[in-house]
This record gives structure tokens, C-alpha cells and sequence, in this order.
């Protein structure tokens, strides 16, 4: 069993920036690819960005291309994402994922993830 831990949501303003962080702990040696996701009221949830375990390689959904980064602190099982020039679109529910089954893609689907945080809210205002 892994626990995911969100934090660092809030509400700012356009243009400003956020700095989101999962923490896991539990049975941190079982887990692979570590991904963010987010869901929107009435949306279905969708990919936001992914890191592989080796932190060699990283995917952007486009709408976040150039503006947002992910990041991983191995000793500390801690995923990050920094969020910068944020957009009213870009509010929604966000949320940390991880995989315990091998493959080493950069998957983007959320079936194929294992485990979940429980959520942080960013709301960025007009």
C-alpha cells in the first residue's frame, strides 16, 4: 500500500504561480512512473504531466507546455509541481498518482495508475 499526500494549492491571481507537492510514504519501494493529473467541476480527469522513476525523462500535456514542471526528490519519495503563469483555465482539482506495476512508458492514461492522493484545489482568478 502507498498513501499520496497532496499540498501547495491555494488561490492566486492570473499570471502568478504555485508550487504543488505529493509526499508517499508506505510501501514507497513498489512504485514506478509518478504523473499529475487534475479535474475540473463537471470534466473528467486529465493528464497534466509525468515522470519516469529514473527522472530521465518527463511528458506535458500541451496546455501546460513551457509553463509548468515536474519534479521528483527520491530521497525524500516526494513528487513536486511547479506551476507558473497560470491561466483561469488552468483551475481544478490536482492530483498525484503513482504506478506499482512495471513498464517504463511515460503513461498518461489514469487506469494506469495504482495509487491516488486525495486531491488539492488551485483556483486561479480573472
Amino acid at each position: 500500500q502507498v498513501v499520496l499526500v497532496e499540498s501547495g494549492g491555494g488561490l492566486v491571481q492570473t499570471g502568478g504561480s504555485l508550487r504543488l507537492s505529493c509526499v508517499a510514504s508506505g510501501r514507497t519501494g513498489s512504485m514506478n512512473t509518478m504523473a499529475w493529473f487534475r479535474q475540473a467541476p463537471g470534466k473528467e480527469r486529465e493528464f497534466v504531466a509525468v515522470i519516469n522513476w529514473s527522472r530521465t525523462r518527463t511528458y506535458y500535456t500541451d496546455s501546460v507546455k513551457g509553463r509548468f514542471t515536474i519534479s521528483r526528490d527520491s530521497p525524500k519519495a516526494t513528487l513536486y509541481l511547479q506551476m507558473d503563469s497560470l491561466k483561469p483555465e488552468d483551475t481544478a482539482a490536482y492530483y498525484c498518482a503513482t504506478r506499482a506495476r512495471t513498464g517504463s512508458n511515460l503513461y498518461t492514461i489514469p487506469d494506469d495508475y495504482d495509487y491516488w492522493g486525495q486531491g488539492t484545489q488551485v483556483t486561479v482568478s480573472s
